[in-house]
This record gives C-alpha cells, structure tokens and sequence, in this order.
C-alpha cells in the first residue's frame, strides 16, 4: 500500500502545483475574483493533503497498519470530494456542486483522526 499513497501523493502534488499555475494564469481573467479564490482554495487543501499522503505512505512502510491505510484512503477520497468539487463549483458556475464539498472535508476530518489514532497505537507499543 505505501507505494500507492507515495503514487497518489506525486499525483495529487503535481496536478495540484498545476492546477495552481493555471488558475492563476489562464483563469485569472475568466473567473471572478470570487470564484478564483475559491478554486485556489481547492488547490491548497489538495497540496496540503498530498504532503500528508506522502506522510501516509512513509509512515505504511515503516508500520504498516489498517489504520494508516484507512487513512490515505479517507484523504484520497478528500481530495477528490473537496477540491474536485471547488474546482467544478468554479468552472461550472453549478453551485448544487457546493453540496459535495462537506463531504470531501468530513473525509480530510476522518482521515486525519485515523492518523491521529494510528500514532496513538504506535505509543502503546513502547515506542519512542
């Protein structure tokens, strides 16, 4: 599983540095100021949770564990649910889309608290 989360983490990482660059070049002009801030929004939280992929995938190398992959997992799904959705909210104009950001960021929040649990677990265990 690490090599899947060190994957989706060089995608996530690379589309978002792109889809950065290109909000802010080609839709500089073609988006409200509104809409643009809200599409660099979506680019932020999918670059955060690609480094915290890549975290998961570090971390599923040195102690694979159900709870780590629960995790990239759950920010996979963020990623796809929260930016995914800003970006069709702004590119679309359909703001029924706004609906399923929510979503994405429950996923980041259950994510984050499997992560949390995980290195709670790896306390127990007597390490340092």
């Amino acid at each position: 599983m690490a090599r899947l989360w060190l994957l989706l983490s060089a995608c996530a990482g690379f589309t978002g540095v792109a889809l950065g660059a290109f909000a802010a070049h080609g839709l500089k002009s073609q988006l409200t100021p509104a809409y643009l801030a809200v599409f660099q929004t979506g680019t932020q939280y999918q670059l955060l949770h690609a480094l915290a992929l890549f975290c998961v995938g570090l971390l599923a190398l040195l102690r694979p564990s159900r709870l780590v992959s629960c995790a990239g997992s759950l920010f996979a799904l963020g990623i796809l649910l929260f930016s995914g959705s800003l970006y069709a909210l702004t590119l679309s104009g359909i703001s029924a889309l706004g609906m399923v950001t929510p979503l994405g960021g429950v996923a980041f929040l259950a994510g984050w608290a499997c992560l949390g649990v995980a290195a709670w677990q790896l306390s127990g265990r007597g390490e340092r």
